[in-house]
């Protein structure tokens, strides 16, 4: 008997930002002079989105002397440590999580005492006792509710929470799982003027998402999925933990090295999912070159995969919850049906594959 994606739910913290008003405080932060501000902005420009949140109130003002959380000074000095910001994460995580929840819950009209496992994905944060047990005081959920806890894997973790999650439903008929991911990438701005923060901090927002897994017959039926490992591009994507913030390594030659290993993989893919019959797409939307190399290899119309194109563009890359984003779209677009095929994306290279089918 197949499992299901019965509903997901979402929610971001803090205002909605334009990329305009992001690239002035970009420019105010960083401290740059008219030729590296033309080229933020046009990196800004045709980053493929309009807007991203945030837990940090400071990405919506253009002076320093209005900042709640970086120095009022033009350098930033002090600059917030790892502690401070995960100080940061610890009150933010759960509040904007028990929304994504909530809204969740609400669209599969079931309560939480319905829930029998509780999977936290996130890769911005951490601490313990963990989110998971600051959900089950939010939510009310039991105490001895199975719990676990997927960190640091990067944008492809929401695939590693719903894999984990047909797991458990495989071996327990009566489970209802709900998988979390929370991701505050913003927290992680770093000053420092070079290729990677450049890239990064035109990328990133804040968001969380919620999905409910049973095998109960409606929503995306879970069919199939594949890991695999591109080797050639494990020194250009990382994640690692500094003294202020998480530090992001992202190369501008991540989006061909992805399209040279699809090419690769196709065959593969061919012969697992059926990729010729499949129309429709949900490809992590890291970024709007790796979506249009992506597509380019997979041969398919961006209008194939537009809902992470529609994602990228309302709210950013925010690491392993956006793809769930992409997945709401899916179950709520009332003219989809049939397989979908999902691709993530992270350190190591990785690419996580996803096949769903839309009943």
């Amino acid at each position: 008997m197949d499992n299901y994606i019965l509903s997901v739910g979402t929610a971001n913290p803090g205002n909605k930002v334009s990329q305009e008003k992001i690239s002035k405080f970009m420019i105010n932060a960083h401290g740059l002079d008219r030729q590296q501000s033309r080229k933020l902005k046009f990196i800004y420009k045709h980053s493929g989105i309009q807007s991203r949140h945030s837990a940090l109130e400071d990405f919506d003002q253009e002076d320093h002397r209005h900042f709640s959380f970086f120095p009022k000074t033009p350098t930033l000095d002090p600059f917030p440590g790892t502690k401070c910001r995960m100080e940061v994460y610890r009150k933010v995580a759960p509040a904007v999580a028990t929304t994504a929840i909530e809204d969740c819950l609400r669209k599969a009209k079931t309560s939480v005492t319905s829930i029998t496992h509780l999977v936290v994905v996130s890769c911005t944060g951490m601490y313990a006792p963990g989110l998971e047990i600051d959900l089950i005081h939010r939510l009310g959920l039991p105490f001895s509710i199975e719990r676990y806890a997927i960190h640091f894997m990067g944008c492809y973790a929401a695939f590693n929470g719903l894999k984990l999650a047909d797991r458990i439903c495989d071996s327990d008929q009566n489970a209802r799982v709900l998988v979390v991911a929370v991701e505050l990438c913003t927290l992680h701005f770093q000053k420092d003027y070079n290729e990677d923060n450049l890239l990064s901090n035109a990328l990133f927002g804040d968001g969380a998402a919620a999905a409910l897994i049973a095998k109960e017959p409606k929503g995306i039926k879970i069919k199939d999925y594949e890991s695999s490992l591109y080797q050639e591009g494990q020194q250009e994507m990382a994640w690692g933990i500094g003294d202020f913030g998480f530090e992001m390594k992202l190369s501008k030659y991540i989006p061909d090295l992805l399209e040279k290993g699809i090419h690769r993989l196709k065959h593969n893919l061919e012969k697992r999912f059926n990729l010729s019959l499949i129309r429709h797409f949900a490809i992590h939307p890291g970024g709007i070159q790796i979506l249009n190399k992506v597509e380019k290899a997979l041969g398919i119309a961006p209008e194939q995969n537009r809902h992470a194109h529609a994602v990228l563009r309302r709210y950013g890359n925010m690491s392993s919850a956006t793809i769930l984003f992409v997945i709401m779209a899916l179950l709520e677009d009332p003219f989809l049906q049939g397989p979908v095929l999902a691709m993530g994306f992270g350190p190591g290279l990785t690419l996580e594959t996803l096949l769903l089918d839309k009943v």
